[in-house]
């Protein structure tokens, strides 16, 4: 059975809708919700919906099929309530990359700032590091906090960090299986349908996305994370949710840290006002568009931000929030005093010359392999190991300094990374220009 392109096919034929999609045809939203329906029922099976992705992902889904679809795995569980909450409710999310541990700086800061962040994250797979596995490297920690919980915890705080529960997009959690098994993830479309249901089930009024590009991102191409950017601002602002998007380098890795305990360190440190560089930027810059969604000017909300910082303020926030979900406050004072540290930490000397580049998603892999991720959502973490990476594009080395010092449970295990490292960390005898921090904003002003 088939149809003419200008039929539109019965609510639900699988392989009617298939074919269509395979032939460059929109899906409107009542099919895509007849479609997710009853691939969760059950009456689809793997086989037709991976059909379905991988056609829509050759021919390509349109702006009006990743709005419904949004509104499909919305609709498919439950909904956070946030209409309690007195202040601003703001959430940041990031599309993943290498030692970016913002959410630990910008989560603290925009609680100082009197935003309310009830933030719903998630743990790290493949080359990206995850929020929650970095925050229980402190001891005690607790992510499992229900909603009435997470809800008290930001009126009194200010800012909650816990896991999502099953019944929160559980179309979402369904489809992206699908798509890591079936070379479906990296599309615009599906992307921001994924990201955008999970921030507006989360029930926050103001998001700002965080669209990485470069080597260790999963839109490498800047144009291509421009488009996802603009594409998820337009699904928020359809939804009446003021909505902004900072498209941000991921050529290089963020923070100095690249593993759960060493990033957490990181980021304290940057609230200490110990750290300066690219992750203490790329938070104030964060901050000050978030903080511009909920009405500030753009250089107010920066300049704020630099002050919430540099006053200790932000730290204080953090303390507090460590404390709220159980954690050892002591990790706010003196990190490596409380943190799990390696037994085996070694440092890799290039020699003189320029950084010229890195391979920066083999960066995340390498600390991956050595214990600080998954390949698998069922893999165990080690929160212990992992890279401190002591330099940037551009930097001049006279030969005497260490670029990377490894973390490692094991002999074995340092030596297998450093012997890759020479062609991970790239040093030639030539200048070399770092590139931008931030590359393009959409819905937000410049900073």
């Amino acid at each position: 059975m088939s149809t003419t392109s200008g039929e539109r096919p019965s609510m639900l034929e699988p392989p009617v809708l298939i074919a269509r999609k395979r032939d460059g045809h929109e899906l409107d939203a009542d099919q895509l919700r007849a479609l997710v329906g009853a691939y969760l029922a059950g009456d689809v099976d793997d086989a037709q919906m991976a059909a379905l992705l991988m056609a829509g992902v050759i021919r390509g889904f349109s702006h009006r099929e990743a709005v419904a679809l949004t509104d499909v795995l919305v609709a498919s569980g439950d909904t956070v309530d946030l209409s309690a909450l007195s202040g601003p409710t703001v959430d940041k999310h990031s599309t993943g990359g290498v030692g970016d541990t913002t959410t630990l700086v910008v989560g603290p800061l925009l609680a100082a700032a009197g935003a309310q962040v009830a933030k719903l994250s998630g743990r790290g797979l493949g080359h990206t590091g995850g929020t929650l596995d970095k925050l229980e490297a402190i001891p005690g920690f607790r992510v499992d906090l229900a909603p009435d919980q997470m809800r008290e915890q930001v009126m009194r705080v200010g800012l909650a960090v816990a896991a999502a529960t099953q019944d929160l997009v559980p179309a979402d959690k369904r489809l992206y299986a699908l798509r890591d098994v079936t070379a479906t993830v990296a599309d615009p479309a599906l992307i921001a349908s994924s990201v955008m249901s999970k921030k507006l089930a989360g029930g926050a009024e103001h998001i700002l996305l965080d669209v990485k590009t470069g080597d260790g991102a999963f839109m490498q191409e800047v144009d291509a994370a421009v488009e996802l950017a603009e594409l998820c601002v337009d699904i928020g602002e359809a939804r009446q949710r003021r909505t902004g998007a900072l498209v941000t380098d991921m050529s290089q890795p963020l923070g100095d840290g690249v593993g759960n305990a060493i990033e957490v360190a990181v980021a304290i440190e940057t609230l200490r006002g110990e750290r300066h560089g690219r992750l203490r930027e790329l938070c104030l810059e964060l901050t000050g568009a978030c903080l511009e969604l909920t009405g500030q000017t753009p250089a107010d909300g920066r300049t704020h931000a630099a002050e919430l910082l540099d006053s200790g303020a932000a730290l204080e926030k953090f303390r507090e929030f460590v404390e709220a979900q159980g954690g050892d406050t002591r990790v706010a004072d003196e990190p490596w005093d409380v943190l799990p540290t390696a037994p085996v930490i070694r440092d890799w000397n290039p020699g003189a010359g320029v950084v010229e580049a890195f391979a920066c998603r083999r960066l995340g892999e390498l600390a991956g392999s050595l214990g600080a991720g998954r390949q698998r959502a069922a893999d165990t973490i080690d929160p212990a190991v992992g890279l401190d990476v002591l330099v940037r594009v551009g930097d001049r080395l006279d030969g005497g300094q260490p670029a990377v010092r490894v973390h490692a449970a094991d002999e074995a295990g340092a030596e297998r990374v450093m012997a890759e490292l020479p062609e991970v960390v790239r040093v030639t005898d030539e200048g070399a220009t770092p590139p931008p921090l931030v590359h393009a904003r959409v819905g937000v002003a410049a900073g």
